[in-house]
């Protein structure tokens, strides 16, 4: 994750996986029923796959980049590198078991570098500048990292959150396997 001081009405914000996509996302695809789009995941052989049973089957998240994801793949092995050797907490995901991912945080005085208000001032209008490009075909804007996330905030705020059949299930077994009461 990597954040921002700034003074817009949402944070600039960005708490994303270094692979293709979140290991969750392929337990929500998993719930659902539904398959992974090509590129997201490998079976146990090294072979792309869209079943998501192969995933936890001993198979493997592709990098960010999918398989030309060298990139993706060297900013994940720093991120482990910083998140599970340097804290000690171990690297790798056992996908049957919990995860034992250690966080590295690192913070930075703004003001060691410049005055904070500055900062914000220049950070609205650097967001000011990605907002005013005009979109991709298909699209009705550009957002800045974290602007999505705000708004759908806002929206479960309001309107709450939908939980999948199969992940209630999920919920309610281990709720009852731990004798934890209804309320």
């Amino acid at each position: 994750s990597v954040a921002f001081p700034c003074d817009l009405q949402g944070p600039i914000f960005l708490d994303m996986a270094t692979s293709a996509v979140a290991a969750g996302k392929i337990g929500v695809k998993r719930n659902r029923g539904e398959p992974a789009p090509p590129g997201w995941i490998l079976d146990k052989d090294g072979n792309d796959t869209t079943n998501v049973n192969d995933f936890y089957d001993g198979g493997a998240i592709l990098p960010m980049g999918g398989d030309q994801g060298h990139k993706g793949y060297v900013l994940s092995f720093m991120v482990e590198t910083l998140s599970g050797i340097l804290t000690s907490l171990g690297f790798g995901i056992d996908p049957q078991g919990r995860h034992n991912d250690g966080t590295f945080i690192s913070v930075f005085n703004v003001n060691a570098f410049r005055p904070l208000d500055e900062f914000k001032r220049d950070m609205e209008a650097f967001v000011r500048y990605i907002k005013d490009t005009p979109p991709a075909a298909g699209f009705t804007e550009v957002l800045y990292p974290g602007e999505l996330e705000h708004r759908t905030a806002q929206e479960r705020w309001r309107d709450g959150i939908f939980v999948e059949d199969e992940t209630w299930n999920q919920l309610m077994a281990l709720k009852a396997e731990y004798g934890l009461p209804t309320s």
